[in-house]
């Protein structure tokens, strides 16, 4: 049908699986997200999120929420997420990952397999886990990250997360592969670093991709650099199953 001058377009809604790669923020793919929305004639203040934060240095699932879908946003919070890392025993760093600058451990003896798998073991359930000083986490009504930036060390408060498991994949000293499986807030890069702290070395995140966030998997999503210029009702997802929005 064609549109007659004047006429509303109606507003996009709807889920869009993105592979994020490493680099950009979880908001920089919204934005980027909403300007191909625009060019495909969705209103310029079309709603864009997600449902959950990947950081700059991860790569994997985004599950991008369009329109009446941002209403989702908690539901997909709070899926269950699966990652896979790779933790460097060598060393903490202030970020708690490769970015900051790294604070060398030196250890004796390096911890065998069975000691690794048994520490992992220790921290599958809920546990009690303080977040990256570098983290959007509020102490005061401040970002943690802006303080720290700042020169201060804030001091966040551990709260309870729940690891549902972790499967070791590869431990070649000082590197360990692991897979896992959390719910909302688990901050693995705290993991990283608390793994280390137990074993009595260093503790730091090298790598971090999300393949999972239920019901989606990375497989299904598409890659940020092959989304179309334009982008309209057609190329988004509807919600599956529970995952449902009302008009």
């Amino acid at each position: 049908m064609t549109e007659q001058p004047g006429q509303a377009v109606p507003t996009p809604a709807g889920l869009l699986l993105i592979d994020k790669p490493e680099g950009p923020t979880s908001m920089d793919v919204c934005r980027r997200v909403r300007r191909r929305l625009i060019a495909g004639g969705a209103p310029k203040r079309v709603k864009v999120g997600h449902g959950g934060t990947l950081d700059p240095l991860a790569t994997g699932l985004l599950v991008v929420l369009i329109g009446k879908a941002t209403r989702l946003c908690d539901q997909v919070m709070r899926s269950r997420k699966v990652y896979l890392t790779q933790i460097d025993f060598s060393c903490f760093t202030i970020t708690d990952d490769r970015e900051g600058a790294r604070l060398e451990v030196e250890v004796g003896s390096p911890p065998s397999a069975e000691r690794v798998a048994a520490a992992c073991a220790n921290f599958v359930g809920v546990i009690q886990q303080e977040p990256p000083a570098f983290s959007a986490m509020k102490i005061g009504g401040k970002r943690a990250y802006k303080l720290a930036r700042a020169g201060e060390t804030p001091k966040l408060a551990a709260r309870p997360v729940e690891i549902h498991a972790i499967q070791m994949l590869e431990y070649a000293w000082p590197l360990l592969s692991i897979e896992v499986a959390c719910g909302k807030g688990t901050y693995i890069r705290a993991l990283a670093r608390d793994l280390g702290r137990a074993l009595g070395t260093g503790g730091s995140l090298m790598s971090l991709r999300r393949t999972v966030a239920e019901p989606f998997d990375v497989r299904e999503a598409v890659k940020l650099d092959l989304l179309p210029d334009v982008l309209g009702q057609a190329d988004l997802m509807s919600p599956p199953g529970d995952l449902r929005f009302t008009s």
